[in-house]
């Protein structure tokens, strides 16, 4: 009896391996019956291309992936198939704006806390947890790792003006997990122990735990008057409804905390690592900046706290960030989701596909920034770059809602940085690795030079 037994349950697995491989092949073979899909390969079965489109970021060259096929193919579109997924890549300025012309979800107002007027308020809070990180982390040492001080700095904040959560022990809790998050965002979906998108789901669940708590905690404490309804965003969320007088549930609440919480945190961190790293490689640009800055520390008194018009002064400064976040921009494109059969540029697009739109085909594309090697912060003077051709925050109704929000706390960090410190990076040529936002392989270790009282 054991032996047949063994012999049906090997047949079954085998059949089960059997049709699971034809199930894929099929599928991946159905993806290509389309009529008149757009230039390109799929690749091998489920993986695709996603080995080589991942591997260019680990070199530091990302956008090789995608400009190595636009010369291929002789388009501005191409297919591919990206952790798992089939796509259609998007480059240039006129496939943003059709990206965002697909996305037929129902657009939601901006927060009234994200809104520029809400968060005048906050720029004291800001800048004030920016002395803070400056004095405990920065002062007083010869030499610092910039990108694991910026990701602090950039996390605290969100920490704070998201959920009031001012007690580091609290805020380093979910510092570990979170960086787990951030690393399996963008890997291939194989959710076995070791990989990174296992970690990042276990991260993610342990977030969201905490989260809850928090928002049970504050659901509380709002009940009893223990919190104040325009506090952060975490109440406002909680008491806001929509039309129906429907609010979201708890649930929901921490998804979309989590979200603005990767979006808060991981991009700005970056973008301050590289605006510390070009202002160490170009000192002119870094004299112009402190120049400012110092115009507006010099008119403040002792004790005052930055202020909204102190950041509309910071012209120059966000000219320079700008130019940073242009060439070496925290995120290098995003995925939708087709969400019908359409047609663009001739050619069909399932429903269903990965729409995946790359920053680089436009801001290092000559046509639209001439020289798009060098530095130049003088592009976003005046009007600045023509629309949808300059999208770290993305373009059209699906920009980033948090895009004020990263000018302001971008702003309040170079402003503590440059008034206390000139700096030199300690490895020259040290490389770039993007995985998946681009940072320094070792960290961006620099010496500090403090200017004298």
């Amino acid at each position: 009896m054991e032996p047949l037994f063994l012999t049906l349950l090997l047949a079954l697995f085998v059949s089960s391996v059997t049709v699971c491989l034809f199930l894929v092949f099929y599928n991946h073979r159905s993806q290509n019956s389309y009529p008149n899909l757009p230039p390109g390969t799929l690749g091998l079965p489920y993986v695709g291309e996603s080995f080589e489109f991942l591997a260019n970021g680990w070199k530091g060259h990302p956008e090789k992936f995608i400009f190595d096929r636009i010369a291929k193919y002789s388009s501005q579109v191409f297919k591919t198939n990206l952790l798992g997924e089939p796509a259609a890549v998007l480059c240039g300025a006129a496939d943003i704006i059709e990206r965002g012309s697909q996305e037929n979800e129902k657009i939601k107002l901006l927060p009234l806390f994200m809104k520029p007027e809400a968060l005048q308020r906050y720029i004291g809070i800001m800048d004030t947890v920016a002395q803070r990180h400056f004095a405990s982390g920065w002062e007083n040492k010869e030499q610092v790792l910039v990108f694991p001080l910026a990701k602090n700095y950039t996390f605290s904040l969100a920490c704070r003006l998201f959920l009031s959560l001012d007690d580091p022990s609290h805020v380093a809790r979910f510092s570990d997990p979170f960086q787990l998050l951030v690393s399996g965002i963008i890997s291939i979906p194989i959710d076995l122990p070791g990989t990174p998108f296992h970690r990042a789901i276990k991260a993610s669940n342990f977030i969201r735990t905490e989260l809850l708590a928090i928002i049970r905690q504050r659901n509380k404490d709002l009940a009893e008057g223990k919190a104040s309804p325009t506090q952060d965003i975490l109440s406002h969320m909680l008491l806001t409804c929509d039309e129906n007088g429907k609010c979201m549930n708890e649930l929901d609440i921490a998804d979309k905390i989590l979200g603005l919480l990767v979006g808060g945190h991981d991009t700005a961190s970056a973008a301050c690592t590289f605006i510390v790293k070009y202002l160490a490689e170009l000192p002119h640009i870094y004299e112009e900046v402190y120049k400012e800055q110092m115009e507006i520390a010099k008119s403040k008194t002792p004790g005052e706290l930055l202020n909204w018009g102190d950041i509309q002064k910071m012209k120059y400064s966000w000219n320079v960030a700008c130019e940073v976040m242009r060439i070496s921009p925290p995120i290098q494109g995003s995925f939708r989701e087709a969400l019908n059969d359409f047609i663009f540029n001739g050619f069909t697009i399932p429903k269903g596909w990965k729409l995946y739109w790359s920053v680089s085909s436009t801001h290092r594309n000559p046509v639209y920034f001439p020289e798009p090697e060098k530095f130049d912060p003088a592009r976003f003077e005046g009007n600045g770059p023509a629309p949808y051709t300059f999208v770290p925050f993305g373009g059209g109704p699906r920009m980033c809602p948090g895009k004020e929000y990263a000018r302001l706390e971008i702003l309040v960090f170079m402003h503590n940085l440059v008034k206390r410190f000139k700096f030199e990076k300690l490895i020259q040529d040290e490389k770039i690795v993007v995985n998946p936002l681009p940072i320094p392989e070792k960290g961006l270790p620099v010496r500090l030079h403090p200017h004298k009282a």
